[in-house]
């Protein structure tokens, strides 16, 4: 699991903030909410030479206060912040 995530326990409710780089104009989006699961979960690409032959990734779901399901996939750009 990433360090993003090591301190991350079902009920808790954080803020997870990451950055995408767009034709290096970085762009960074925040999202908050109670988490449902943290878990690392395997993709569907069939070149990462690892276990079952797929790349595994570290997968938080959180559920907003307007209750919407919300996936986030942590990378090392990911910031997750415990709050309240």
């Amino acid at each position: 699991m990433t360090t993003a995530g090591k301190h991350i326990q079902v009920g808790q409710r954080v803020r997870v903030t990451q950055q995408v780089v767009l034709q290096s104009n970085p762009q960074t989006s925040t999202v908050e909410g109670v988490v449902e699961a943290f878990e690392q979960q395997k993709t569907g690409s069939w070149y990462a030479h690892s276990e079952d032959n797929k790349l595994w990734l570290d997968r938080l779901r959180l559920r907003t206060d307007e209750g919407e399901i919300v996936y986030c996939n942590l990378d090392q750009l990911s910031k997750v912040e415990v709050v309240g």
